[in-house]
């Protein structure tokens, strides 16, 4: 019996995997300037995208000192931070991405 729950949860990993696999991500870094934080964590974001999610993701950066009101709207009160829109659900992660794990389980492409 247990044996079938394992692989019953195998099973459904699996399945999940392969959804989250078709998915496309839309993603919006929030930064202030050119500041080494904000420049490193471009690069960061970049380079995880690039490795787990070629071409099944766009990314925006959006500059707070240029655009003050889509960081306003979007309730941005530290940078940089990256904002997960889709798939659902909304996340939002701060600092300059250099935790690669916290951001791949943020994204949810790496489980809990």
């Amino acid at each position: 019996m247990k044996a079938q729950s394992i692989a019953q949860q195998s099973r459904l990993w699996k399945q999940a995997l392969a959804a989250t696999s078709l998915e496309n991500y839309s993603l919006r870094l929030f930064i202030t300037g050119s500041t080494p934080k904000s420049m490193r964590a471009v690069t960061n974001i970049k380079r995880i995208c690039e490795s787990h999610l070629k071409g099944r993701y766009t990314l925006e950066v959006v500059d707070i000192y240029q655009q003050p009101a889509l960081a306003k709207g979007g309730q941005i009160i530290a940078a940089p931070t990256l904002v997960k829109s889709l798939p659902l659900p909304t996340r939002k992660l701060v600092g300059d991405m250099t935790d690669k794990d916290r951001i791949l389980q943020g994204l949810n492409l790496r489980p809990n």
